[in-house]
């Protein structure tokens, strides 16, 4: 197959320079048409680097290709200021060189990869040489951006796994057994998987915060519709904030399936938002959970998650958190800094 490859290869460069030797009219028109559909610049010039002619030729490479003068050229790698002497050298050695510039304009910086061939006869004489430029902006920037995601993706990796640490760290301090730990941790690593669903569905932005609650207070209730009100404003939440607001809620959703509302046929939560003043001068969001508990006398009685819900949470968005029980109701407050959300 190897032989076969080179033999048509060998086939195809023989008719191409047979096409030229004999000036067929046609296979020139046919040659700029191509270079004109793929938008390759192409340059030919004698051994005294007159231009002979050229093709497609980009305006922000004009002085470079065109003549020694830089003009405003500017570029990284190897410099466009090259060009003049990487032309006289190959004209010198023979062998072709390649070129990668960056070149500033009005609209920003373009990419581009330049090559500079020795054209030779059949005698192996040199009768000129052939400068081909191509724009590589496009697969540049795409690069630039992959490198973006990637180097974000990695962040928030880490970001997610400092909270998976924060979770396990905590669940087993406050857990007595290996059962209780694993259960309690399983609920609360699905909850962020679930949290994290949602920002990663609206491209890292965050989550809606609506979405959020009905999501994990959903895993708990077969009609959502009855044992959930919700009022107030509706923000969109940064994803960190969207990740340890999931984890507070589904803490309230499953101490309330278990001791709660959530776990009386007619039983519903309240979660409500609303602004409010902060010194910082920026309006904060308090969110509200509030459900009746008729029975709980004590918060550390029924275990009600108090370190994740007042600790946690609030120390991982820079805010405030407070969880009380009165007369047989239980309030969840989360003060929000404005930095963590948005209203649409």
């Amino acid at each position: 197959m190897v032989g076969t490859h080179k033999s048509l290869k060998n086939e195809q460069d023989t008719d191409l320079n047979r096409q030229v030797a004999e000036g067929n009219p046609e296979f020139g028109r046919s040659l700029l048409h191509v270079l004109k559909n793929t938008g390759i610049s192409v340059l030919y010039q004698d051994t005294e680097l007159n231009t002979v002619w050229g093709q497609n030729i980009f305006p922000e490479l004009e002085n470079a290709v065109l003549s020694d003068g830089m003009g405003r050229l500017s570029a990284s790698g190897q410099q466009l200021s090259r060009v003049a002497a990487v032309r006289r050298n190959v004209l010198s050695t023979g062998k072709a060189e390649r070129i990668d510039a960056a070149v500033t304009t009005p609209q920003g910086i373009r990419w581009f990869k330049i090559w500079i061939d020795a054209d030779k006869n059949a005698a192996g004489e040199l009768q000129g040489i052939v400068t081909t430029a191509i724009d590589v902006t496009e697969e540049r920037r795409r690069e630039q951006t992959l490198k973006t995601l990637l180097r974000e993706v990695a962040h928030r990796s880490k970001n997610l796994l400092a909270i998976i640490q924060s979770i396990a760290t905590q669940t087993g301090r406050h857990s007595g057994n290996i059962d209780t730990f694993l259960s309690r941790f399983r609920g609360r690593i699905q909850s962020l998987a679930s949290s994290q669903d949602l920002v990663t569905s609206s491209n890292w932005r965050g989550a809606d915060l609506w979405e959020l609650v009905a999501g994990q207070v959903g895993k708990y209730s077969d009609n959502l519709q009855k044992h959930l009100r919700l009022d107030g404003e509706k923000p969109y939440l940064n994803p960190n904030a969207a990740l340890h607001i999931g984890l507070a809620i589904h803490e309230l959703a499953a101490n309330s399936a278990t001791y709660g509302a959530l776990s009386k046929p007619s039983g519903f939560v309240a979660v409500s938002s609303s602004l409010v003043p902060s010194e910082t001068g920026k309006p904060a969001l308090q969110l509200l959970w509030r459900e009746q508990v008729g029975g709980v006398t004590s918060l550390s009685e029924k275990r009600f998650g108090s370190i994740a819900l007042e600790k946690v949470v609030p120390a991982s968005l820079n805010g405030e958190a407070s969880l009380s029980l009165d007369d047989g109701w239980l309030e969840y407050r989360l003060l929000i800094p404005s930095g963590s959300f948005e209203l649409e």
